[in-house]
């Protein structure tokens, strides 16, 4: 008879973007805040401390390599996923989004009101990756900077 394992416990621990440009994706990261971590790897690999899940920078072909997918065509349109920066506070979002455009962001969408009561609005990093800058109901950043979202 076989046993069943006991299911795993789920968890989202690292998010790994694959860039172009490590040097100056890792100074774009540095610019918007986020500290680096375990410096030693150097541009092989990047590590940034979130408050949460690590966000993680990897050169675009050898994470495909590494995932064993296809490293082109390079889609150059959206990829489905999109990264979120929670804020408190309609001037957070505001604040947010200039900051990250003052520090080599592209801008994709302005913040706006949306159809679920929230404000927010979109900026691309140098390699296009999407990121929401939003304040949404239900949703809160502690102190802790962690998401904690309502039952």
């Amino acid at each position: 008879m076989s046993k069943t394992l006991p299911a795993p416990v789920p968890r989202l621990t690292v998010v790994t973007l694959g860039v172009s440009d490590m040097r100056a994706s890792i100074a774009f990261y540095e610019e918007l805040g986020f500290a680096r971590r375990l410096k030693a790897t150097g541009e092989a690999v990047a590590f940034f401390d979130t408050g949460g899940p690590v966000l993680a920078l990897f050169p675009w072909d050898q994470l495909a390599a590494d995932a064993t997918v296809p490293e082109k065509p390079r889609p150059s349109t959206f990829r489905g996923v999109t990264l979120a920066w929670n804020c408190s506070s309609r001037e957070e979002v505001d604040a947010v989004l200039a900051f990250a455009l003052e520090k080599g962001a592209s801008p994709l969408k302005a913040a706006h009101e949306t159809d679920y009561g929230g404000y927010s609005g979109y900026f691309a990093d140098p390699d296009g990756h999407a990121w929401e800058v939003v304040v949404a109901p239900g949703i809160e950043v502690g102190e802790d900077r962690r998401v904690h979202l309502a039952e």
